[in-house]
């Protein structure tokens, strides 16, 4: 039995806010939703990867976490539909159209209704809002803002937008920096969300494309700085190494260890407490950030549930102290 068994057990009485983007922070907000009211559950989501393609606007990490949520996601992936099929994508190559980002049939359906969502004037909350309620999800996700935010990132190359790197060219150029844009603001939900959230838990996403994004939204770094009991973040490196995707080459881009201790070196003083994996070789050494060692790794979604109540007890001991 986990040491935070007790928590799905009583009626939980805080304020849970997570910033999420990508499969990591999608599968941990999928253990907090197993084991929480979903009332008590607020999900922040980066848009800073969302693009327009194929006359469609797609929104990778808004998607990941709903189909992640409603237990529709590839398993293999941990991105995209399970069960999927590939025939509009494939006819689109013969048509001469783009496949570098390739949309299965079941996605398009998303984006196509989001689409249409958004064409008759819905802003991106309302949409997400809606296809939550299609896929039968009751806890509150919302995107970081519904204005146009994309990620640059700046290699020896030149400047690229987010998927281009990501995607299309395999996160192989080197970055020399990671450009966000200015002047982008929270949505009311959001701004509501963090009005009352009694702990702020920043999930193991990728630090600097994931949920850098979020954080640089106005105002939401000042508002977590200021405003919750507890700032908690789960590292996304495990036994040194990212689990998925390019935290691990990011860190060491920008000169700081491959590690949790890099991460949580990064995230500097906004923490108030830090979760590494017990695999990792080097404790972090942040000065006044409380710092323990659990199993991080979600290999299924009985793993993201454990996670999410050890996660949670090791962050109500911090506070009852």
């Amino acid at each position: 039995m986990s040491s935070g068994s007790h928590i799905r057990n009583h009626n939980f009485q805080k304020n849970i806010v997570v910033l999420a983007g990508g499969v990591g922070g999608a599968k941990l907000a999928d253990g907090l939703a197993q084991i929480m009211p979903a009332e008590r559950l607020t999900i922040i989501v980066n848009t800073g990867d969302d693009f327009d393609h194929l006359g469609l606007r797609i929104c990778p990490d808004l998607d990941t976490v709903v189909y992640t949520l409603a237990g529709v996601a590839n398993p293999e992936t941990g991105w995209g539909r399970a069960d999927e099929s590939w025939r509009v994508i494939e006819e689109v190559i013969r048509l001469g159209g783009p496949g570098w980002f390739r949309l299965g049939d079941l996605d398009l359906a998303t984006h196509l209704v989001r689409g249409q969502l958004l064409a008759q004037g819905a802003t991106l909350t309302e949409a997400i809002q809606h296809l939550c309620r299609q896929f039968g999800l009751t806890m509150n996700i919302w995107p970081m803002s519904d204005d146009p935010a994309p990620t640059m990132i700046e290699t020896d190359g030149g400047l690229l937008d987010f998927q281009t790197w990501f995607v299309e060219q395999r996160w192989q150029p080197a970055v020399r920096d990671v450009h966000l844009p200015e002047d982008v603001r929270a949505t009311p939900q959001v701004l509501t969300a963090l009005e009352q959230a009694d702990v702020v838990l920043l999930a193991p996403s990728n630090p600097f494309v994931s949920l850098a994004p979020i954080l640089n939204v106005y105002p939401i770094r000042a508002m977590i700085a200021d405003l919750p009991e507890l700032v908690v973040a789960v590292s996304p490196i495990v036994g040194d190494r990212a689990v998925k995707g390019p935290a691990g080459r990011l860190l060491a881009d920008f000169g700081l260890p491959v590690s949790g201790a890099g991460v949580a070196e990064y995230y500097g003083d906004l923490l108030d407490l830090f979760i590494y994996d017990q695999r990792d070789q080097t404790k972090p050494a942040v000065p006044e950030l409380a710092v323990r060692a659990l199993d991080t790794l979600m290999r299924d979604r009985a793993d993201r549930a454990r996670l999410a109540e050890e996660v949670l007890a090791t962050t109500m001991e911090l506070i009852a102290r």
